[in-house]
């Protein structure tokens, strides 16, 4: 088939969530599911919100307690949840660890540990989402949430802004790879409430928002609706990095 006659790949019907349970990953297993699509979704510790979300829609929402660090662990989630849910045709890498130390302060034991959950973890997890995917369904999407970090420099974020940087490469090599049968992007979200930014401290944050044109911190709500056009839209944005940031990195 030739390259203007590819089908278009269809909107997400079951989608992979990983670090789910809380934030702006909660945020977007409450959106997904509001498109009515499917959600397995895992963290390291399910949340109470997460876990409740499963009781009320057992049908709909698959969750689990799964260190994104252990791919075989990440592969046996998989396969139990396209066993109760179908097929999983979309992933959104949301897992990441934090940093809040300068990287002459970070220790080589903690440097690799970020590397290993945000930038190794997650290649693994986009793998063994694929290969369930182009079995299953053939097609497919992915969505990797990385950071205004890999675009600018802040301090004490060395490490973090590397695995940030290294994702949206690997989002444009992916997406060439893989010739149109699954559509890769990356969003880029800028600093907002979280157990992350607020390493950052009061000052810098203070700083981030009144250099940033909106005045403001992104919300998760600024998010979502991004999330929801690459899933569930007819689209042909494919390898793109898309920042939502209020315009603080121009």
């Amino acid at each position: 088939m030739s390259e203007t006659t590819k089908t278009p790949i269809p909107a997400a019907t079951c989608v992979l969530i990983s670090g789910g349970s809380r934030g702006l990953g909660l945020a977007f297993v409450e959106d997904v599911l509001s498109q009515g699509a499917k959600v397995a979704a895992f963290a390291r510790t399910v949340t109470p919100e997460l876990q409740k979300l499963m009781d009320q829609q057992p049908e709909r929402v698959y969750v689990g307690s799964v260190d994104i660090t252990d791919p075989k662990a990440v592969t046996t989630f998989i396969k139990d949840a396209s066993k109760v849910l179908g097929p999983i045709d979309a992933l959104v890498n949301n897992a990441a660890i934090g940093q809040d130390s300068l990287h002459l302060h970070t220790t080589p034991e903690r440097i690799e540990d970020i590397i290993s959950t945000n930038l190794t973890s997650t290649l693994l997890v986009t793998r063994a989402f694929m290969r369930h995917a182009m079995a299953k369904v053939g097609k497919g999407r992915i969505v990797n949430v990385t950071s205004v970090c890999a675009q600018r420099g802040y301090a004490g974020l060395v490490a973090y802004s590397a695995t940030k940087g290294g994702l949206d490469a690997a989002t444009r090599s992916l997406a060439r790879e893989m010739h149109g049968r699954f559509l890769v992007n990356s969003i880029a979200p800028g600093f907002f409430a979280s157990e992350m930014s607020s390493v950052l401290g009061t000052e810098q944050l203070s700083t981030i928002t009144r250099r940033t044109p909106t005045g403001q911190l992104v919300e998760p709500e600024n998010i979502t609706p991004t999330l929801r056009m690459l899933l569930f839209e007819d689209t042909n944005i494919n390898g793109m990095v898309l920042t939502i940031d209020g315009g603080g990195s121009i």
